[in-house]
């Protein structure tokens, strides 16, 4: 049910007048006016349009749901004490020192270090940075080019969007940016592969072999991979792709780096997806989930081996005003002590992930859907018009219009392309993702009106 908004149009008239929205067509969204969002609680948003089940855990972060007062006494209590204080001049704050030993005894393999940042693209940025620093002091300073994949998010700064596979995120900024190189994601449905997913993925790693073959390996510094490919759709691996790319990076000696900024922190049924898939990264990129998106923060983990040069190679000139803030480390160690206190990563793996699936499979016959994906508390559907999929076109977005229409029917998920993503938070229960289903069904059954 809509509600009435104190000062609505007034705070719309403000926002048409001086917010520049990020990842937003203002000519489409200012004439229907900006939603705006008041309270949330729980799996739930309050705002003009009423109560909104969140299908989307605000974007994929708010993994422990609205409204969690540990965490925010945990800040107001780090804010009394000491409301900041950087790591600059050879000092820092206790919060950031136990969050760094935290995570370095939680992740996998020799991931021991941290280095803290505000986002998952500036956590990619300064593994980037890392990674040169690194090369040059192993005296190897032709490694400059990165690997990634179409499809890819890894950030919007001038060399994360670089990496990142969105024409959308590199057409108007003239990117990417030289050194950057793209290997086919394996996104077998978007190539009408579907029913050989794990022989397409085959295909995929020998391409990816081919371009680094052609490009040189000894110029190529590191390859990033997301273990699920997110805002590029949902790209869940077939079985062995991953384990293969890995063993590819090893084989010409290119660092593996890991993005775990949508992946980490229980959205699978694992803290972090690399320890699933046994990848061993060289490096590990973390956010969102850090600190369930209330405050702030990324992540770069560092292996030993890598910090070791790091700190013998003098002075490490890189850094940002709010790295390792003290406030955002209380809020994601208050973050991380609820998972483990309410067991949402079992929950997840064991009860929720499983259920939150077989609901999402449950839509494989509907006529406008041409597949559904997922793992753990992550998917996606693929849209389909009214003619099937051979009428499938560039630029119809039906993602976006499903999206608008369960929307109306109570639930927020994304819209990608011709696609539907859902990430709901870790705390969601079966009544929940059932409520969650019926919104997205009931939006999509009218898709084609």
């Amino acid at each position: 049910m809509a509600r009435t908004i104190p000062h609505l149009e007034e705070l719309r008239k403000m926002d048409r007048a001086h917010h520049l929205h990020p990842f937003t067509d203002h000519a489409t969204m200012h004439p229907s006016g900006t939603h705006i969002l008041e309270s949330g609680a729980g799996c739930y948003l309050q705002g003009e349009e009423g109560k909104l089940l969140d299908g989307l855990a605000g974007l994929w972060c708010v993994n422990v749901g609205y409204g969690r007062k540990e965490i925010v006494e945990a800040v107001a209590k780090q804010m009394q004490e000491l409301s900041f204080y950087p790591s600059f001049f050879n000092s820092t704050t206790e919060p950031a020192v136990r969050l760094a030993d935290r995570l370095g005894r939680m992740a996998p393999g020799n991931l021991n270090y941290a280095v803290f940042s505000n986002s998952g693209s500036e956590a990619n940025e300064t593994a980037l940075k890392i990674i040169r620093q690194y090369q040059i002091l192993k005296g190897k300073p032709e490694r400059t080019k990165i690997v990634t994949r179409d499809f890819a998010y890894h950030g919007v700064t001038l060399a994360t969007a670089s990496m990142t596979g969105l024409p959308s995120c590199q057409t108007p900024y003239g990117l990417p940016l030289p050194g950057f190189l793209h290997a086919p994601a394996p996104y077998a449905y978007a190539m009408g592969r579907e029913k050989e997913a794990e022989v397409y993925g085959e295909e995929c790693v020998a391409t990816t072999k081919k371009l680094i073959e052609k490009e040189g390996p000894e110029t190529i510094g590191a390859m990033f991979l997301e273990p699920v490919q997110g805002a590029g759709g949902v790209l869940v691996p077939p079985a062995g792709y991953l384990k293969a790319m890995r063993e590819l990076a090893r084989e010409y000696e290119i660092l593996f780096v890991a993005d775990e900024v949508i992946t980490a922190f229980g959205r699978l049924g694992a803290w972090f997806a690399s320890a699933m898939w046994n990848l061993e990264p060289d490096l590990m990129i973390l956010a969102k989930g850090l600190t369930s998106g209330y405050i702030s923060m990324g992540a770069t983990i560092v292996s030993q081996p890598i910090a070791e040069v790091l700190m013998k190679g003098g002075y490490f000139a890189h850094g940002f005003t709010y790295s390792g803030h003290p406030v955002a480390a209380a809020a994601a160690m208050a973050n991380m002590d609820i998972i483990e206190k309410e067991k949402l990563v079992e929950r997840t793996k064991e009860k929720l992930g499983p259920y939150f699936q077989k609901k999402l499979q449950e839509f494989a016959g509907h006529p406008a859907v041409g597949e559904v994906r997922g793992v753990g508390l992550i998917g996606a559907m693929e849209l389909l018009p009214k003619g099937g999929r051979k009428d499938l076109r560039p630029g119809m977005n039906l993602g976006i219009a499903g999206a608008a229409k369960v929307r109306k029917e109570g639930a927020i998920v994304r819209g990608i392309r011709d696609l539907l993503a859902f990430a709901p938070p870790l705390v969601i229960t079966e009544k929940e993702v059932d409520e969650l289903f019926g919104a997205v069904r009931r939006g999509i059954d009218h898709l084609w009106d």
